[in-house]
């Protein structure tokens, strides 16, 4: 089955004249400071640093950024409630479903004959997709 959520990663085109752009990503969690933890590990983030002379409360959103510079910066606010439905809008990554299910994730679905990518939850029940990463699954003489 093709995937076409498929985007070229680094693409910062946008369509004149649109009413928005992307900024950031936002997690709702309970325990913020641990999630945060968690998506670091699994991502290969970092805990932005504080600018100097600057706080941050314990109480306060943590943001995490790809040290790289390629990925979004990401927020992890706190919240009182727990997860209780489907996710709306979730996150896609390109990675190793057997290591993230080792780091805490969830299988919630497996990839099968009618989609193309496992559906894990954090360990907050936050809903991602795991795709296999574009190197493993181009063949010989296929891909970049």
């Amino acid at each position: 089955m093709a995937d076409i959520r498929h985007t070229t990663a680094g693409d910062t085109s946008q369509r004149p004249g649109a009413p928005a752009r992307f900024k950031d990503l936002a997690l709702d969690a309970r325990d913020h400071h641990a999630l945060a933890d968690w998506w670091c590990e699994v991502m290969g983030y970092v805990r932005r640093p504080a600018a100097a002379g600057e706080e941050q409360p314990r109480a306060r959103p943590v943001p995490i950024v790809d040290p790289a510079g390629r990925g979004p910066l990401i927020w992890i606010n706190p919240v009182t409630e727990l997860k209780t439905v489907k996710n709306r809008m979730h996150l896609d990554v390109w990675g190793d479903t057997g290591r993230l299910l080792r780091l805490g994730a969830t299988l919630v679905r497996k990839r099968d004959e009618d989609i193309a990518w496992d559906v894990l939850a954090d360990p907050e029940g936050n809903e991602f997709c795991v795709f296999a990463p574009p190197e493993a699954t181009t063949g010989p003489g296929e891909g970049s």
